[in-house]
Parts: C-alpha cells; sequence; structure tokens
C-alpha cells in the first residue's frame, strides 16, 4: 500500500486569499515533480467546490479567507469528503486556532515561515497518513497543554489497547478507521475513546487529540 502512493502524483488544492502567496506556492512546489497542483482558490467557499469537483489528495488551506474560512473549509470538506487530506498553512500560531482546526480534524497545521523543504516533506508525509505539524505548533501543543504535569494524571492507567487507539488518533484516523484496522467493532472503538477522555477528565475530540499528539505518537517536527 505504502509502495504504491510513494509512486503516486499528488493532487493538490490550494487556497490563500492572497494570489502573491499562492504564486509563491506554485514556484516552490513546482521544484517536486510528484506534487500536481490542480487548482486554486481564493477563499473557503471556493476551496469546498474544487475539492468538489477535482477529489484531491491534498487540500492546502489559509484560515483567514473571505466568504468562508479555512476552518470552515475544513469542517465541510473532512465531513463530506472524508478521504481528502487537509492541511492548514497560516500565519496564526495560537491556541483558539489549532484547537479550531484539530476539531474541524485536520490532518496538519503549519505555519506560513515554514522552508520550502519542510512544506515538501509535509506534504508527502501526510499523504502517506501522519498527521503534521511545524515546530512551533509541536512546542505550543507541548506548553499548554501538558498532562503530564498535571497532579491528576500521575496515577493514570491507560491500556495496551487504549494506547493503540491513541496513536491512531495522533495520525489522524477516524473511529470508523481504527475499527477496520484493529478488527473491532466501532462501537468498541468509541467506548476506549469514552473511557480515555474520562480517565483523562477531557471533554472535546480536539484535547484528546492533543493528548494523542503529545503522549503517544511520533509527529513529524516541520
Amino acid at each position: 500500500m505504502i509502495e504504491s502512493l510513494l509512486n503516486r502524483q499528488i493532487k493538490l488544492v490550494i487556497a490563500d486569499d492572497h494570489e502573491v502567496i499562492r504564486a509563491g506556492l506554485r514556484r516552490l512546489l513546482s521544484v517536486d515533480k510528484s506534487i500536481f497542483i490542480v487548482d486554486e482558490a481564493s477563499n473557503g467557499l471556493q476551496a469546498v467546490e474544487l475539492v468538489k469537483y477535482h477529489k484531491p489528495d491534498i487540500a492546502l488551506l489559509d484560515i483567514l479567507m473571505p466568504q468562508m474560512d479555512g476552518i470552515e473549509a475544513t469542517r465541510i470538506i473532512k465531513t463530506t469528503y472524508p478521504e481528502v487530506l487537509v492541511v492548514i498553512l497560516t500565519a496564526f500560531e495560537d491556541a483558539d486556532h489549532l484547537e479550531k482546526a484539530l476539531e474541524a480534524e485536520a490532518d496538519g497545521y503549519l505555519t506560513k515561515d515554514i522552508g520550502t523543504k519542510e512544506l515538501l516533506t509535509a506534504l508527502h508525509d501526510v499523504f502517506l497518513g501522519e498527521r503534521v505539524f511545524s515546530k512551533s505548533i509541536i512546542n505550543l501543543l507541548q506548553n499548554t497543554y501538558n498532562y503530564n504535569d498535571s497532579s491528576s494524571s500521575a496515577h493514570i492507567s491507560i491500556s495496551k489497547r487504549e494506547q493503540e487507539i491513541l496513536n491512531y488518533v495522533a495520525l489522524g484516523k477516524t473511529s470508523v478507521e481504527i475499527s477496520e484496522i484493529l478488527n473491532i467493532s466501532h462501537r468498541t472503538v468509541q467506548s476506549h475513546r469514552s473511557n480515555i477522555m474520562q480517565k483523562l477528565k477531557i471533554k472535546t475530540a480536539g484535547e484528546l487529540i492533543r493528548y494523542a499528539v503529545i503522549n503517544y505518537s511520533r509527529p513529524t517536527l516541520l
């Protein structure tokens, strides 16, 4: 499966309301012949329409755009076209926007100061099933949501199966995908997720993703 993906061209839709940014992305990404930009959008609504039309492998979206922002576009794309990967590329490096992106099930969150090599690596890695973050975002996750320093988490016991599920959550897998990978029912996966959240005293999917990324995955550092 991985080998077949390695030999495939990655189809990409990019969305940013600044033409200069889009031109820059076209120039930067053109050095990698395995990445093909099929179309580009200047707002979130247009990005959703282009994803519907082209069914790309990855949608690379800015957050602050007219008509529909990148977070809402991500939510619609991941709900309607779950096979399409969505990576946020933004100037925002704050917990609020990151939280919203994770809740919308973004597959990556990169900052616009990223280098060409790092961006290309991120796109290839997310295409192969990894969830990707810039170094500054990993630092934000660790500094803002440091569960390991909490006295309440000192005696939490995570089972082997729960750890497996956390690993897949960190990689961006849905409960349905996890159930297929582990050959267990969707209800069982949901039950494990619920148990984990109760143990950690967390209430949202975004918090669960953050915990998984920090404690149980090896996210790509960019």
